[in-house]
Parts: structure tokens; sequence; C-alpha cells
């Protein structure tokens, strides 16, 4: 009886063990993103990324329409802080008892021209069911505040507007609007 005979089952389990921690030392890595939501009969809550390793949470109040997100700083305090009303960016009225529904996703958006503000990486979806009315809204993020932990404090910005019902037999509209215009002084 040879040795290849008598040790085979232990040889093949070494190659096999030697050969999956080099594939794995050199196999490219994948991040994984995800999101979280949540919400209650009066509000929304929502995670979504603003750089490659920082992330915003989206709050939505549904009986006044006021969207804000918050950014926890390095140090560990927010020092991201950002709002809009949607109801009144996309012409609903609140005392109609609107139904909003909130998600977030990823979006690679432009630099608005000449500005250290850019789009954060997540855009935040607010739609309301009854006008068929919807909004994408991102951050004026700038990654030297936040690596300095400054205080960014700013509303949010509309990308863009849309329908996704049609509104009295005509065909949905896109309405684009301008990306993230940073404050005077800014």
């Amino acid at each position: 009886m040879t040795v290849w005979r008598r040790y085979r089952v232990w040889i093949a389990l070494a190659v096999g063990l030697v050969s999956g921690l080099v594939l794995s030392g050199l196999w490219p890595q994948t991040p994984l993103h995800a999101s979280a939501t949540d919400r209650s009969d009066t509000f929304a809550i929502a995670t979504g990324a603003v750089d490659y390793d920082t992330e915003a949470v989206y709050f939505l109040d549904f009986l006044t329409g006021d969207l804000r997100a918050v950014v926890l700083g390095r140090m560990g305090s927010f020092t991201g802080l950002f709002g809009i009303n949607v109801a009144a960016d996309l012409g609903i009225d609140t005392q109609k008892n609107p139904k909003f529904m909130m998600a977030t996703g990823l979006a690679n958006l432009r630099q608005a021209g000449g500005s250290r503000m850019r789009p954060s990486g997540a855009v935040c979806y607010v739609a309301e069911v009854t006008s068929g009315k919807m909004g994408a809204y991102v951050i004026p993020w700038s990654t030297s505040m936040q690596a300095a932990n400054q205080l960014n404090i700013q509303p949010l910005a509309c990308v863009g507007r849309t329908y996704f019902r049609a509104v009295t037999g005509s065909a949905p509209a896109t309405t684009n609007v301008p990306t993230v215009r940073p404050r005077r002084g800014q």
C-alpha cells in the first residue's frame, strides 16, 4: 500500500484547506449596504448612506409633512441637521389627511458647480398616495465639515419631483430641479 492510498483523505483535506485560505485572501471583498425603515400611524423613520462610512437617519412626520435628517459626527454627537417641509414643497394640503410613504436609495449625483457641498450618497424618496406626487431629497454634504466635526445645518435639497399616478387622465410628468444649492456664505 502506497503512502497516497493510505493518507489520501488527509492530503485532499490539507490541499483543500490551503487552497481555501489562499483564495479567501485574494478574492475581492464586496461591502454590504443596507438601510432600515419603520413606521407608526403618523411617523416614519429610515436610514441611508451619506458617505462611504457615514449614514443619516431620516424622520417624516405625516401630520406636518416635515422631513428631517440627522447625521452622527465622528465624536459621537449629531453634527448634521437637515430638514424640509415636503408637503409645502410638493403642494400637498396637510388638512386633507395626506398619506405618505418614504424609502431611501443610493444615487451617485453630480456636485453643484464650484460648491464644496455635494449631494449625499442616499436619496430619500417621499410619496403622497392620494395626490400621486413624489419628491427625491438629498443632504447637502461636506466631507471636510464632517472630518472637522463642524455643525452642518441646512435645508434638504429636492433633486426631482414626479407624479407616480396619472393626473386627470394625463401621463406621469417629471420635473427636475437643480441639485444641491448651498446657503450663502458656505
